[in-house]
């Protein structure tokens, strides 16, 4: 009970800081910095994963250069959460700035391995950049969701939703094991149910949240974020398994650090963008 007690008073603090960093523009009736606030939340949270994610792969013995790849998680954040506020004016694109900066970034990962005494200098060059493509891209994806279609928190819904639905049906029914070796606790009742109960919160919810989205487009976003959430909470348990980890931080208690909070979120963004973006095109 103290356990279950613990987890909701961290869940509800969680969701209040989320929650009132996107809706502090209109709290504070300034978009500019409700958008300020915005981007510092979510250059925490990616700080708070690049930490955890260098603190795993120390484990396996790499030695990724650390600094760097703050320094590259940080300017990648903020160049693709600040493209909404210039694209305009500008005509800056993601595909523009992910095909520009990227290559650029590997290349100052690469060579900045030269001056450490690794012994796999391109496994931690690459090790140097994951948080920038796990954490920071998605993360700066993410004003970008809120500020073209209002979309962001119904994605956070459906995410939050899919996994409430999923831990009850599968603490309720669940018997038989979806994926063992990297989730034990995981089972399909579970997952189905999840996936169910995220279905039909995008067909009623969703055109609440905007009402040009038609309601099939809310229903393929709705199970994108069921399977894509269930996939990435998945390549989460891969990574803290492979070290024998149970949690990647203790931020959290009672659900552990960042990437253990946000791993569907990270996976489940980039899918909900392109889909709105190549699909939807409001």
């Amino acid at each position: 009970m103290k356990n279950f007690w613990t987890r909701t008073v961290s869940a509800i603090v969680y969701v209040l800081l989320f929650l009132g960093s996107i809706y502090s523009g209109a709290l504070l009736g300034n978009k500019l910095a409700g958008a300020i606030i915005f981007t510092a939340f979510l250059l925490f949270v990616t700080v708070g994963c690049t930490f955890e994610f260098f603190r795993i792969v120390a484990k396996q013995g790499a030695t990724p250069c650390r600094p760097l790849g703050y320094v590259l998680a940080v300017a990648a954040l903020l160049m693709f959460a600040l493209v909404p506020m210039v694209s305009a004016a500008y005509g800056f694109t993601f595909v523009w700035v992910f095909y520009t900066f990227v290559p650029l970034f590997f290349a100052v990962a690469a060579v900045a391995q030269l001056w450490y005494h690794s012994e796999q200098p391109f496994r931690d060059a690459a090790y140097t950049l994951v948080p920038m493509l796990y954490a920071a891209i998605p993360l700066g994806l993410m004003p970008w969701l809120h500020f073209n279609y209002n979309a962001l928190v119904m994605v956070l819904i459906m995410v939050w939703m899919n996994d409430n639905g999923a831990y009850m049906g599968g603490s309720l029914i669940g018997k038989h094991k979806m994926w063992s070796r990297h989730s034990p606790g995981k089972t399909w009742e579970g997952t189905i149910i999840g996936v169910v109960v995220t279905l039909l919160v995008a067909y009623f919810v969703g055109p609440l949240f905007n009402k040009e989205i038609a309601w099939y487009h809310w229903l393929v976003m709705g199970l994108i974020c069921s399977v894509i959430d269930t996939l990435g909470d998945l390549v989460e348990s891969m990574l803290k398994r492979s070290v024998g980890m149970k949690d990647s931080g203790s931020i959290m208690p009672g659900h552990g650090g960042f990437l253990d909070r946000f791993d569907s979120l990270l996976i489940a963004t980039p899918f909900v963008y392109v889909y709105l973006t190549f699909f939807v095109q409001l």
